[in-house]
């Protein structure tokens, strides 16, 4: 059970006085920070550290793609599972299907084999598959990116057809999806946008302090109203018109990461077993400033207010509409 440290020295006035305060001012901060800028390379803690190396190293493999990209497309594929399986025989953290990978697959470690099921031949599969789409389609007019990805999802020649991403709400989606859900992997250059849902999601949270913790709670009248960690976040950003998965590791993914130093009110935080591997979060809260965050910290506590500096804290995501809609509807809880 992971330790916590209550707000000592600040009484409960005082805190919801600090909230307040802090919820008028997101708006205010939303106003001066300037759009994100375009990140290279992976945020800290964004892809398990026993795929960083790989997904660095491939996803610079043509301009098309970086490493942000590659981990994306990874994610929203297997969730970072390589043993996963999909009813079509998709295999690995790749999913490539076994006739795709006769074809596409490579031999990424020089071990002599290429094998569907390891993610050192996998990754790099991937990342040159999607040079080869690239490539077949470079005399297409629009952005390189976007056609690569319409041409994954719909082929190349559908690309070639409609002189760039063709007019299929799925492959349309898939490229929103994935060019989307880069950002929650991407190192930002630049101050993160904020978001203006954040101060309603807090003061959506900060009503409920005081309410005891239910493991598995949704805030249900049958369950009493009460919450666990993710799913207090979850009725947050529920009530601002933001759909979040159910479990805590998966909503890392609902946007991009802010670094400590830039962290806003409304910003979810997490807390991980290993801060190599942000599969292992297992909790979240959500930020109000000065250090603080509003959580349903653990059986027989209650929502309350905590100090997020603790040994165990992986990072932070800004929430935003289309990062919780990029999220594969399979990996929620």
């Amino acid at each position: 059970m992971r330790k916590f440290w209550v707000a000592g020295g600040l009484g409960a006035g005082l805190m919801l006085c600090l909230v307040g305060l802090l919820v008028i001012g997101t708006y205010g901060a939303a106003a001066g920070l300037g759009a994100a800028g375009r990140a290279v390379g992976l945020a800290k803690g964004a892809v398990p550290a026993a795929y960083q190396s790989l997904v660095q190293k491939w996803g610079t493999l043509c301009p098309e793609i970086s490493p942000a990209l590659l981990a994306a497309q990874l994610y929203q594929e297997s969730g970072w599972n390589a043993r996963a399986q999909s009813p079509a025989d998709a295999r690995g953290i790749a999913q490539f299907i076994p006739g795709t990978w006769a074809t596409h697959g490579i031999d990424g470690n020089g071990d002599g084999t290429k094998d569907i099921w390891d993610p050192e031949d996998a990754i790099p599969s991937a990342a040159s598959y999607d040079c080869e789409l690239a490539r077949y389609v470079k005399g297409a007019p629009g952005d390189a990116t976007a056609n690569m990805l319409a041409a994954y999802n719909a082929g190349a020649y559908r690309v070639i057809q409609y002189h760039g991403v063709p007019p299929y709400r799925e492959t349309q989606n898939y490229v929103k999806t994935i060019t989307t859900l880069a950002k929650s992997f991407a190192a930002p250059t630049a101050p993160v946008a904020p978001s203006r849902q954040a101060a309603a999601a807090i003061y959506y949270a900060q009503g409920k302090l005081g309410t005891p913790y239910l493991w598995g709670g949704n805030g249900t009248a049958d369950q009493g109203g009460r919450f666990d960690c993710s799913g207090l976040t979850k009725a947050a950003y529920h009530s601002v018109g933001i759909e979040l998965p159910r479990v805590a590791n998966d909503q890392w993914n609902a946007g991009p990461h802010p670094k400590r130093n830039e962290l806003l009110p409304g910003d979810l935080v997490f807390f991980a077993y290993d801060l190599n591997d942000p599969r292992s979060i297992h909790h979240v809260g959500i930020y109000v400033g000065g250090g603080y965050m509003i959580n349903a910290p653990y059986t027989g506590a209650v929502i309350r207010f905590d100090k997020i500096d603790t040994p165990d804290y992986i990072g932070a995501t800004r929430v935003t509409s289309d990062g919780a809609k990029a999220l594969p509807s399979g990996n929620g809880g």
